[in-house]
């Protein structure tokens, strides 16, 4: 009997302490959750961009106000907000390559604009090339390219010459906008094809290709094109701090002119002072170990000097100086 109490009297006295120190834990709960209700759990927030009520392209007003260009536009500033890496690698890129897209889109007429084109099909790697073959900084099929005056084979690619490809994209611009009379519209043409673009315009009655019914990959195309431009704009407002060093300058060349064939250019580059590897990255037209130049064609190889290649990222110059904040 003695024994029965004093087990009961040890079960009494472990429940009144679960008891006691149950309360604090649930009141302080209760507190906690009161007190951090708009907090987050995570070492970081992620909040939505504000979407701009109307951007321009080529000078052109674009009202977003509209649901449905609002939320498409949504979706692309969301989209470069928070694909960290591969946006502040597109502003890093573009400091080597604007400066000389930018003169050849000037010179030939087409909006500055068109550079976020660019932007967008192919996150300026000018050595990316697509599953369905499209190549370079501007995506050319091969049938396109040579239309547009391009040399495509197998030994030479000039799809991935940055200079003659912008050339041979300002030509197909022109082309559509005689076409369309609008950028928008060339720009739609650029991802869809002319062809598709014109019918659409036709049977959907509508007046301006941002108001068409596409398929989603064009739909986007549009929206981000002007989401590009609204962040390289504006990179701090979106959360890219970037400093001058982080930018890539412009690789310093000299110019070597051929007009024979190199029958080895492991051999050519090193008579340069390179590796081959550099040649190609360089001239990343060239497609093979030798250039078959059995016309006498005349080619422009680009020899990167040594200071160029041992650049000193604290003297790099922001070509944009939106895009950093030193």
């Amino acid at each position: 009997m003695k024994r029965r109490m004093k087990i009961n009297y040890i079960l009494t006295l472990i429940l009144v302490f679960c008891i006691g120190a149950s309360i604090p834990i649930l009141t302080g709960s209760s507190q906690v959750n009161e007190q951090h209700s708009a907090k987050s759990e995570v070492p970081y927030c992620v909040t939505p961009p504000t979407v701009p009520a109307q951007v321009t392209f080529d000078g052109e007003t674009i009202d977003l106000r509209r649901y449905d260009r609002r939320e498409r536009m949504d979706r692309e500033m969301m989209a470069f907000t928070y694909m960290h890496s591969t946006t502040m690698l597109l502003i890093k890129r573009a400091n080597r390559y604007f400066p000389i897209i930018e003169p050849i889109l000037k010179a030939n007429g087409i909006p500055d604009d068109f550079k976020y084109l660019m932007v967008i099909e192919s996150n300026l790697n000018n050595i990316a090339r697509s599953p369905a073959g499209a190549a370079g900084l501007w995506q050319f099929m091969p049938a396109t390219g040579r239309e547009f005056g391009l040399e495509v084979n197998d030994n030479v690619d000039e799809r991935y010459h940055i200079e003659k490809a912008t050339v041979a994209a300002c030509k197909y611009f022109k082309q559509a906008y005689a076409k369309y009379g609008d950028w928008m519209a060339v720009s739609a043409a650029y991802n869809a094809g002319q062809g598709r673009i014109s019918s659409q315009l036709e049977k959907q009655l509508a007046s301006h290709a941002m108001d068409l019914w596409l398929v989603e990959e064009t739909s986007r195309y549009m929206f981000r094109l002007l989401a590009a431009k609204e962040i390289f704009n504006n990179p701090q407002r979106y959360g890219f701090l970037l400093k001058r060093e982080h930018l890539y300058p412009p690789i310093p060349y000299k110019e070597v002119t051929v007009n024979t064939s190199i029958d080895d250019l492991n051999d050519y580059a090193k008579s340069q002072g390179i590796i081959y590897a550099q040649l190609r990255d360089a001239n990343p037209w060239l497609r093979d170990t030798s250039l078959k130049n059995k016309t006498g064609k005349t080619y422009i190889l680009y020899i990167p000097t040594q200071e160029g290649m041992y650049y000193n990222p604290q003297k790099t110059v922001a070509y944009n100086k939106q895009w950093v904040i030193d």
